[in-house]
This record gives structure tokens, C-alpha cells and sequence, in this order.
């Protein structure tokens, strides 16, 4: 028999239910309360009702759940299974679902009341989907530990970039990268009672980044359906939650006014952030309230996640940068010719267990290169192998010869005490658009700001157009909260000519 611990269910899970059967493992929604062997069992009753609707190691699954502790229970038992999930998107509009289905080779589908209706409409355009499984049905009266299928090399999923334009990319991982993935907070500071608070940012890579490390480390698993600042100012106190992990936008929006200032923060202990540029200004405001809480600056991508990280508010990793590669994994940097340069400005180029195998149905020649990957990020890694992120090119602004990235800008108005949030973009015609929201409480003028700023800039970062708006476009991340800063959106805020 496979060793069962190269199975990423057996790993994460089944192996804590083993050696710590009592602890708890999991809440969800301060309702529910699964201790590791509870959970496991309920993992393998999802498992068995599997295999009694015919689902078969190997087999593709395509999976569209809403509810967070469905998409634990199913994302861990079909890895148990051998099956290759596809993790779909329930934000996505219905042709790309659709699409994305089809491209997938799905031959069964998962799905919770929440997404009944979508199913429906999509259900005649997906003849090769021959099973339609109702996850609330899904459910056996065996709870025994199942026979594991698919180990290390085997693919476990199917995770979707948030590509801006095309079909999502399908990233195959691998039970292999998913274990290594899942070790990062073994290289965090944790406690016997860390207590680690999620959204429902767990479909797609956020699972293997967010539950499998959660769990592999013995922690326990908040799951929430809103990860938005109100209830996160609920759920914190609440749970004593310990250890989060986010984007610096989250931050600016719950600190953009008092509704936090009663309540009691004081659990948490280490804030990881990544996805966006954290500023000087964000991690003083951050700082200030949380104190006591360590601040983590991490960066990967969906092809190989949590690759570098570093604590940046002790001084012993630059604030800007995103620390060094995690043991076992690597980065450099390479110049146009495919040298490796210290110092210098070049592309990003990541390797470890943790990295894709590649992208299902499509070419990964580009990107996959002697087992690296280069993922089209700029950045600078220094002699002590500490990366720096400057972003992509095509975010670069180029104003008077000179290449800026955003985030300077944003930074220099963020540092104001009456600016919430800033968003800075170039535009076609040579021009830079700064979009400001203010605090809670305080009002903004653009003469006054522009007046600033031209003191404390460069010429060539001096904003064009400065405006200011209630907020400023932002993913969907299916928190509650902000996601990511479209900054290719902005234009759109300015009124017509």
C-alpha cells in the first residue's frame, strides 16, 4: 500500500485526527464545533456518499459551493478520494462558469442551495456532466477512514487564476504542492491555542493556502461566510481568533472609521498581508491599533503561493519587501537574457514543491522554465535574498520619461491622516489619475491635496487629475470585504469629458 501520508486529506487532516482526536479542529459561523476526529468523520461520510454515487479516483469533480463548511468537507474528501476538484468561482458570471466547466472535463458536478438555480441554467450546455450531486444529499452513514487514492505527483485540483482577460487559467496542483503549501504556518509563530479566522475566500487557492495550513499545523479553523470588517470586528473577540490572513485594503477600510475603537482586538497576534503593496502610513494605522500583533508581509501567486514571506514591523524585514523564500523554497531574479541578477530590477521567478505542475489544456512553456516559475511580476532581490515587489510592467506608470510604480504614489497620499485610500493609474495620454477616499469624518479638497503632494513628489509623480470619491473599485473576494485594487478601473471614475 501508498504511504496514506502523500494523500493531502490524509495529510492535513486524517493525520491530526489520529494523534490529537479531542482538540478542536474547526468552528463555523459560532454555530457548529467539529474536534479533528469529529471533522474527520464528517470528512469520511462526505467521502462514502461519494463513492455510492459512482464517483471514482481520477475522476474530475467539478465543485461550486458557497457555504465554507461544504467546501472543507469536499475539497478534503475528494482529495482523499483521488479526485481532481475543480474549484470554481461562485462569483463568476454564468457563460464563464459554463465555459470554465466544460473546459475542465468534469464528468460530475457538486453543488449547495445556494447555487441551485445557476446549476439549472447551465445543466443543457453540459452534456459530458453526467452527475449533478446536491451537496446535501452527499452525505453517508459510514464514517470509517476510506481506502486513500491519489498521492504526491497525482493531481488533487484544478485552482483558477483571476486572469484580466480570457477564461481563467485551470493551475493543476498536486497532493505534493499542496502539502508543501501547506506548511507555511509552521514557519509562523504559533501557539498550542492559535486560533486561525477565514471568509469564504477558501474556494479556489485560498483553500490550500488558508484551511490545509490551518489545519496541517494543528491550529484551530474559524470559518465564517462574512469576513467583512463588521463581522470580523464580531467574530475576533468572539472566537479570540490569533492568526489572519489578508490584503492592506481590508485595513484601510476598517480603520476608515470608530466602529472598531470598542472593540476588543487584543487576540490577534500575527496579521499576514499580501496581494497589494503595504505602506508606511497602513502599518503605522495598523500598528497603532494592534499593537501587540505581529505584521507579515508575504508574497506568492496562485501557481506557487506563500512563496516568500518576513515580518516587517520589528525592522527585520524591510518594510516593501516580502521577506525571503520559506525553507525549501526559492526565488530569484532574471534579467531579459534569463540571467540571474542581484540588485537589479528583473522578472520574478519562483521554485519549490509548493509550484504547479502547470495549466490544465494550455501550454505552461511560458512561464515554466528549467523549473522555475516566471510569472511576468517585476522585483528586486537582495544580496541577503530578500524580495522586493515593484508589480507588473504593465501597471507601470511612465510620466516624463521616467517609470513609476503606483504604489509611490499612493503611499505619499495615504500617509495624510485624512485619507482613507488612494488608487493611482496612468493614463493613455501620458497623465496620472489619483483617486482618494477620505476618513470617516473628514472631507477632502483636490487643490489642497494636489498642493501637498507636489512638495513631498518628484515631477514626474505629481498627479494629473486628483479625485475624490466614496470608494474605489475593488475585486470581489467574497469576504464581505475588499479585494484587490483594480487599478485598470480607475479612468472609469473620471466624469466624461
Amino acid at each position: 500500500m501508498t504511504n496514506p501520508y502523500g494523500n493531502y486529506g490524509y495529510a492535513t487532516l486524517t493525520a491530526n485526527a489520529l494523534r490529537t482526536p479531542g482538540q478542536t479542529a474547526l468552528t463555523y459561523c459560532g454555530t457548529q464545533s467539529f474536534t479533528y476526529d469529529e471533522l474527520n468523520r464528517a470528512v469520511n461520510r462526505r467521502a462514502h456518499a461519494l463513492l455510492d454515487a459512482g464517483v471514482v479516483a481520477g475522476q474530475r469533480v467539478a465543485a461550486l459551493l458557497n457555504e465554507t463548511l461544504k467546501v472543507a468537507e469536499i475539497y478534503l474528501a475528494q482529495a482523499k478520494l483521488g479526485v481532481v476538484t475543480a474549484a470554481l468561482n461562485p462569483y463568476w458570471p454564468v457563460d464563464t462558469l459554463r465555459a470554465v466547466v466544460e473546459a475542465s472535463g468534469a464528468t460530475a458536478f457538486v453543488y449547495d442551495a445556494t447555487v441551485a438555480q445557476v446549476v439549472e441554467q447551465i445543466k443543457p450546455a453540459l452534456p459530458a456532466v453526467t452527475a449533478w450531486l446536491d451537496v446535501d444529499t452527499l452525505v453517508s452513514g459510514d464514517d470509517s477512514e476510506p481506502q486513500p487514492h491519489g498521492f504526491w505527483d497525482d493531481p488533487v485540483a484544478l485552482y483558477y487564476t483571476s486572469g484580466t482577460t480570457g477564461l481563467p487559467k485551470a493551475v493543476v496542483h498536486t497532493h505534493s504542492s499542496s502539502i508543501a503549501t501547506a506548511q507555511i504556518w509552521l514557519d509562523v509563530p504559533r501557539a498550542p491555542d492559535s486560533v486561525f479566522g477565514t471568509g469564504a475566500i477558501i474556494w479556489g487557492i485560498g483553500f490550500p493556502a488558508i484551511v490545509g495550513p490551518a489545519l496541517y499545523a494543528g491550529m484551530r479553523l474559524v470559518l465564517e461566510q462574512d469576513w467583512g470588517p463588521a463581522n470580523f470586528l464580531t467574530v475576533v473577540p468572539r472566537e479570540k481568533v490569533t492568526h489572519v490572513s489578508q490584503i492592506p485594503s481590508f485595513y484601510a477600510a476598517l480603520l476608515a472609521d470608530d466602529a472598531h475603537a470598542a472593540v476588543d482586538l487584543s487576540s490577534l497576534r500575527v496579521i499576514m498581508l499580501g496581494g497589494e503593496p503595504l505602506t508606511s502610513a497602513m502599518l503605522t494605522r495598523i500598528k497603532d491599533r494592534l499593537p501587540d500583533a505581529g505584521v507579515y508581509s508575504y508574497y506568492g501567486q496562485t501557481e506557487a503561493p506563500y512563496t516568500c514571506f518576513g515580518r516587517v514591523d520589528d525592522g527585520s524585514t524591510p518594510l516593501g519587501s516580502s521577506g525571503r523564500a520559506r525553507l525549501g523554497l526559492a526565488v530569484r531574479i532574471t534579467d531579459p537574457d534569463g540571467n540571474r541578477v542581484v540588485g537589479t530590477v528583473g522578472e520574478i521567478n519562483l521554485a519549490g514543491p509548493h509550484r504547479m505542475a502547470g495549466y490544465d489544456g494550455l501550454s505552461s512553456d511560458e512561464v515554466l522554465r528549467d523549473g522555475w516559475y516566471v510569472g511576468g511580476d517585476l522585483g528586486i532581490v537582495s544580496a541577503e535574498g530578500i524580495l522586493t515587489v515593484l508589480g507588473r510592467r504593465e501597471d507601470a506608470i511612465l510620466k516624463g520619461g521616467v517609470w513609476t510604480q503606483p504604489a509611490e504614489i499612493e503611499e505619499a497620499a495615504v500617509a495624510l491622516d485624512e485619507v482613507a485610500e488612494a488608487g493611482a493609474v496612468g493614463l493613455e495620454d501620458g497623465r496620472i489619475l489619483l483617486a482618494v477616499v477620505p476618513r470617516s469624518g473628514h472631507s477632502l479638497d483636490p487643490a489642497k491635496l494636489a498642493a501637498i503632494l507636489a512638495e513631498t513628489l518628484p515631477a514626474h509623480q505629481h498627479p494629473d487629475h486628483i479625485l475624490v470619491v466614496e470608494e474605489l473599485p475593488h475585486s470581489q473576494d467574497a469576504s464581505g470585504g475588499p479585494g484587490k485594487l483594480l487599478r485598470r478601473h480607475l479612468p472609469t471614475l473620471l466624469p466624461p469629458a
